[in-house]
């Protein structure tokens, strides 16, 4: 069969990579690598899309459903892992991932000839959060399948080295899109982008997929697959022989909430999190913050695979917990470096400005709004909201029952009326600047002229603390996918490593923007949100040193 290995064996670590495993490393990094490019397209272009499929509501809410579109595809992951996951146990790993990077592939063209919903109405975006949905379950499916198919044609001693090559998938993938998206927009000019040009990103995938199978229906079967197939150990039930048995289930609890919750939380501060802190906090504008974030990747991508290489020779269990102990002590002088370089005004003016809002109690609720769908009506709601999203720090402090609501910045104090008003924003937006904060587009403000503007000091120094972040990043997942696949048994590696990854990487992990924003909303500072990774990842490393077990040195093929 083409592109057949044999099982690898302990004496085989000290050879080189034959030309076979080269190719299976190659095809199932690139499939993943595109499927990932189709996922992000999404969420890079959440707002343009919005307009074009959710054009009956206002703008806000437009929005809003544009971000639930695309939560939907994390939250989906999980069941996609266990469909996926059982179909690749009980047939196959090349033939599973091969239809997950189909659906995927298909998914994402189809969502560039859509019409929109000025076209066709209401039928634009039910089509469209399927077309998510699909995205989602593929997604959930298609990484189980490559770290397993990888980790099963490595030799002994090598899998972390082998299967590193796939973690650099979801960060190549990212800066893929961006790029793409970047030249688009370069190419047509912003008026036509928004119109149509945002159509050709998702309409490229289809070379991409072309690509992309053809590529993997070179390969052939896992060889341990193949032999357990051959003497007819595979697992007639594997959902319930991995989830239903607690021998087993176990594991996957451990590997959840000892490895995968924290390597999760890890990541998507380092990439996403940090995406929209640039953009939404600092008022970075777009085409900066994603310069800045894809330069960071660039420059940290390869220590992926240093840390997969060094976890084979040290241990996986300790770069993980190291680097989501790292993270954890060091997020908060990171984002505030962060803050200071890219936007020095902000970070002046949270030292120096103090704002408070001042109602009774009664009328202040809770501003916990994850999925952005509440709608504020009391002014001391409304009043923390507009701040919140004007990135000011303020406190609230409690006033005599029925007391109006007001808005002291420093020694200026503003009434806040019932409902908010246009007004009332436009003076307490002046009395911040006249106080110290900066205004919209501000000089001060980090901004490249060009993708090689990278040189002046200020520039560099954000790409410089970006970089750390992403340092911490392959730390956590450079290692992870050869522990998981370790961890479990050849009969129900795909489904049992693929459930925990998705929780972990899709819940943990895929929500975590969202509800960081949501606590710095609810308490007034811009980097209380990082509570919410610091304490997971923290949760993790305990979890990790009492339960997780060492896994290097594991032969894999031994229960074949």
């Amino acid at each position: 069969m083409a592109g057949a290995t044999a099982i690898p064996r302990a004496g085989d670590a000290a050879r080189p990579m034959s030309s076979a495993e080269k190719r299976v490393i190659f095809a199932s990094s690139l499939g993943t690598v595109f499927e990932w490019y189709d996922f992000y397209l999404y969420g890079s272009l959440a707002a343009i899309i919005g307009a074009q499929f959710f054009s009956a509501y206002p703008p806000a809410t437009r929005d809003i459903f544009a971000l639930l579109a695309f939560a939907a595809g994390f939250i989906v992951r999980p069941f996609g892992a266990l469909v996926f996951g059982r179909v690749g146990d009980l047939v196959g790993r090349k033939y599973t991932f091969l239809v997950t990077i189909l659906i995927m592939g298909l998914s994402t063209f189809i969502v560039g000839i859509l019409p929109n919903a000025a076209t066709i109405g209401i039928a634009a975006p039910i089509i469209l959060i399927v077309l998510r949905l699909a995205q989602g379950l593929a997604l959930g499916g298609e990484y189980g399948g490559a770290a397993t198919y990888v980790a099963e044609h490595a030799p002994n001693g090598r899998r972390g080295f082998y299967t590193s090559w796939i973690q650099t998938t979801a960060t190549l993938g990212l800066f893929l899109s961006l790029l793409v998206i970047l030249a688009t927009r370069t190419f047509t000019g912003e008026a036509a982008f928004a119109e149509w040009g945002w159509r050709i990103p998702f309409l490229v995938s289809v070379l991409l997929l072309g690509i992309s199978v053809w590529i993997r229906l070179q390969l052939s079967e896992s060889p341990a697959f193949q032999k357990m197939k051959d003497e007819g150990k595979t697992s007639k039930a594997p959902l319930t022989e991995a989830f239903g048995q607690w021998k087993n289930a176990k594991f996957a609890v451990i590997a959840l909430f000892g490895l995968v919750a924290g390597q999760g939380v890890v990541w998507y501060t380092g990439q996403f999190y940090a995406l929209f802190f640039l953009q939404s906090i600092l008022k970075v504008d777009g085409y900066t913050a994603n310069l800045l974030i894809a330069w960071s990747l660039l420059l940290g991508t390869g220590f992926f695979v240093v840390f997969g290489w060094l976890s084979d020779k040290i241990g996986r269990k300790v770069i993980i917990l190291a680097g989501c102990a790292i993270a954890a002590a060091t997020f908060f002088p990171i984002f505030k470096g962060i803050t200071a370089t890219a936007n020095p005004k902000l970070e002046a003016a949270i030292e120096r400005v103090k704002v408070t809002v001042t109602a009774d109690p009664a009328a202040c609720g809770t501003l916990f709004n994850p999925v952005g769908t509440r709608v504020f009506t009391a002014p001391c709601d409304l009043a923390r909201d507009f701040l919140s999203k004007s990135s000011v720090k303020y406190d609230t402090a409690p006033g005599a029952p029925g007391q109006p609501t007001t808005i002291r910045v420093n020694d200026t104090e503003i009434a806040y009326p019932q409902g908010g008003t246009p007004e009332a924003n436009k003076a307490v937006t002046a009395a911040l600047q006249a106080a110290g904060y900066p205004k919209a587009g501000d000089a001060d403000i980090v901004k490249m002229a060009n993708p090689f503007d990278i040189f002046r000091p200020q520039v560099a120094q954000v790409i410089g603390l970006l970089f750390i972040l992403v340092v911490f990043v392959t730390m956590v997942y450079g290692p992870i996918a050869a522990m998981l696949v370790e961890l479990f048994p050849t009969r129900i590696r795909y489904t049992s490593m693929s459930l925990p990854y998705h929780i972990g990487n899709g819940w943990f992990g895929g929500l975590l923007p969202a509800t960081a924003f949501a606590m710095v909303a609810q308490t007034g500072d811009i980097y209380y949100g990082l509570w919410y990774p610091i304490v997971i990842a923290v949760a993790t490393v305990i979890i990790g040193l009492l339960f997780v077990p060492e896994t290097k040195d594991r032969d894999i093929f031994a229960d074949t």
